[in-house]
């Protein structure tokens, strides 16, 4: 009985070791293999410097070197006679352009045209929709606009060009994708590349786009010169882009917007990020981020007792935004535009292409 009772004891005692281990083995059992969280993959960023501010974008560039797979030099219009036109400002400033790309490691510098016409006068006449009209409604027109683009590329050694003509009338839409095929096609034969800038009121899901350009549509502005205060972009309208994205062929990209806008009384003015924070810390402005956007905002009162409402983003706002789009599956991702960027905004958007932490 003694006997017994001693393996019963030994049994408990080895009962209780081994459930003991297990339990101390089960305890470490997370740690060893708890599955790594899922990578996020590195987006292809692309930024536009602006002609009218060079300075601060080419500095901006230059901090974000080789996160940057390209940029778009935003500076060729039109002029009276529908040739492309360039400013003062840009054919002083293209070397300095092309010595900070070079320097700073980035892919490739391309040159957007946009359908402005700048007058001899100062006048212009923005998003001119008869000028888009006049340059690709007959095959004529459009062997005309192309060998023009042709000798800009060759003139001025670019990589390769971006066209970005908005407020294209409906009549015209089948013309436009005509002149985007025969522009990537001779194009392509030099090795250059051709991206589209398209507006998020085109129709894609209906249009006969060409394979083989880039397509990228822009993301903004939700609330701007056209609307009472809001963000440029919130996350349910990235989202929404992205879906109708789908209808596009081949590389694309969505572009959003830094910077912000500030509204007082009937005026909308655009500000950079530097400035939004400086007007803030100038009044004491309490300052919120908003939830569905990711944007900041807040509001002041000037000297004049104008009461303003400033809406901006930072850094966080534009990384918030590049998850959205890279959860919906964009991994091209284009910024409107370098200049007076924060610090901090620069070194998130240098995390988001190059690492994928």
């Amino acid at each position: 009985m003694k006997q017994v009772a001693q393996s019963g004891w030994m049994t408990l005692v080895l009962v209780i070791v081994a459930v003991g281990v297990g339990f101390s083995i089960w305890m470490r059992q997370p740690a060893m293999q708890a599955a790594a969280p899922p990578a996020r993959t590195p987006v292809n960023l692309t930024a536009w410097v602006v002609d009218w501010q060079w300075e601060s974008g080419l500095a901006d560039a230059g901090e974000l070197g080789k996160a940057l797979s390209r940029v778009q030099a935003f500076a060729a219009y039109f002029d009276e006679s529908d040739q492309p036109y360039f400013t003062k400002a840009f054919k002083e400033e293209l070397p300095q352009i092309r010595e900070t790309a070079e320097a700073a490691g980035i892919g490739e510098l391309d040159l957007t045209l946009v359908n402005d016409i700048v007058r001899q006068d100062g006048s212009e006449s923005p998003k001119d929709s008869e000028l888009v009209s006049r340059l690709v409604s007959t095959k004529v027109a459009r062997e005309k606009h192309i060998a023009d683009i042709e000798a800009l590329l060759d003139q001025y050694s670019f990589q390769g060009v971006e066209i970005d003509y908005e407020r294209i009338p409906d009549k015209d839409w089948g013309h436009m994708t005509a002149f985007y095929r025969e522009l990537y096609e001779r194009l392509h034969a030099k090795g250059k590349s051709l991206r589209i800038v398209l507006e998020s009121r085109a129709p894609v899901e209906t249009l006969k786009l060409p394979e083989g350009p880039e397509y990228v549509m822009m993301a903004y502005n939700l609330y701007g010169t056209h609307s009472g205060p809001g963000p440029k972009a919130d996350k349910a309208f990235l989202k929404k882009l992205a879906k109708r994205m789908t209808a596009v062929p081949g590389d694309k990209a969505i572009a959003i917007a830094a910077g912000g806008f500030d509204w007082h009384g009937d005026q909308v003015t655009a500000i950079t990020e530097q400035q939004a924070v400086k007007i803030r810390y100038t009044n004491g402005s309490e300052l919120k981020r908003d939830a569905a956007s990711g944007s900041l905002h807040y509001q002041y009162t000037d000297d004049k007792n104008v009461k303003h409402t400033v809406w901006y983003a930072d850094g966080s706002t534009l990384t918030s935004w590049i998850d959205t789009l890279r959860q919906a599956g964009i991994t091209h991702v284009a910024v409107w535009r370098l200049g007076e960027l924060g610090s901090g905004t620069l070194d998130k958007l240098v995390q988001a292409a190059t690492t994928a932490k």
